[in-house]
């Protein structure tokens, strides 16, 4: 086994400074929670990458929002993906661990109720359609369609969700149930939005529920499912001009990134989110979201530069709440 002394010597020995090998290992951002988010801070890690000639490496996992923010609030990550906002618990852990952070909105996302393709019944869903079938009090009792809805045939019904770490699954509950994290334990549950496409595409009598960009990845594979929204009666389909008329409600969401203030120090950092907001448009849409107005990017860099810290939820997530209305607040730790 080599010793450090023996590796210095090494390094030495080719030419290579122990202080160079180290600044090289330190340009490492590290990113991780939301697989939601994950389509566009991977495709703007990927440009940064590009632009930087692979000098700065930027790693981002999916643990989903919530083991994302445990992470984040144990410091062990630069950035936290996440699909809704920090709750007053995660925000607690932060303060105690002494991490303070920046929170930045960087697309909307139409979160999307898919079923089979080959599901002839199904076409639109109400939002109390959806509470019966996925609240609680439905597990283990509410096992066929036609209990949803007797127009439905008498055939088993086959759920694939978010797993309890996800903020999807949290802001799905909150819109749909009434109450976030209430929902029936009896279904195939994951973090990875892939092993859910692969589930409801793999069986006729399948339903479930991710993000817009892995709805669109897989349109050949899935049908998108219809919303009756309850203002207006009128059934509406997940698409990025419905998410920006404000049609499609109540599962239209903004989405984030949590930036922590000590890492601001790290050049290759401020680097990677100047770059993130000066792209992150045209990345979100490329991903199949929808970004922000160009007003909300340069405002996320402005709360940087004038340490505007915090969050402007206060430990609670919102249904239906609007960039404009978001941008308005002042951040609170």
């Amino acid at each position: 086994m080599f010793k450090k002394s023996n590796i210095v010597s090494l390094m030495a020995a080719a030419g290579v400074s122990l202080f160079s090998a180290q600044a090289a290992y330190a340009q490492v951002i590290k990113v991780d929670g939301s697989s939601t988010v994950y389509p566009i801070t991977e495709a703007v890690a990927e440009e940064f990458q590009k632009a930087k000639k692979n000098a700065i490496k930027v790693t981002v996992g999916i643990s989903g929002t919530g083991g994302g923010f445990k992470k984040f609030c144990r410091d062990e990550t630069d950035i936290s993906n996440a699909s809704r906002p920090i709750t007053e618990k995660e925000m607690a852990d932060c303060k105690a661990a002494g991490v303070n952070y920046v929170e930045m909105p960087v697309a909307y996302d139409a979160l999307t109720i898919v079923a089979n393709p080959k599901n002839a019944f199904l076409k639109e869903v109400t939002v109390a359609e959806m509470k019966a079938l996925w609240e609680p009090a439905a597990q283990g009792k509410v096992m066929k369609w036609n209990q949803v809805n007797p127009a439905w045939p008498d055939a088993p019904v086959k759920l694939f969700g978010a797993g309890a770490d996800s903020g999807t699954f949290e802001y799905f509950t909150e819109a749909m149930v009434g109450k976030a994290k209430s929902s029936r334990g009896d279904y195939t549950a994951s973090e990875d939005d892939n092993v859910l496409v692969q589930g409801v595409s793999r069986d006729v009598n399948a339903i479930g529920y991710f993000g817009y960009a892995y709805y669109a990845e897989n349109m050949a594979k899935l049908k998108g499912v219809l919303v009756v929204n309850p203002k207006t009666g009128k059934a509406v389909e997940p698409s990025a001009a419905n998410v920006e008329n404000g049609t499609y409600a109540p599962l239209s969401r903004p989405i984030f990134i949590y930036v922590k203030v000590k890492s601001l120090d790290k050049p290759e950092v401020k680097e990677f989110l100047e770059f993130y907001m000066k792209h992150g448009a045209k990345l979100t849409k490329e991903v199949k979201y929808v970004p922000l107005p160009a007003a909300a990017y340069t405002g996320n860099i402005d709360h940087v530069n004038k340490k505007k810290y915090g969050t402007v939820f206060g430990g609670k997530n919102e249904i239906g709440i609007t960039i404009e209305d978001l941008m308005k607040r002042e951040a609170k730790m």
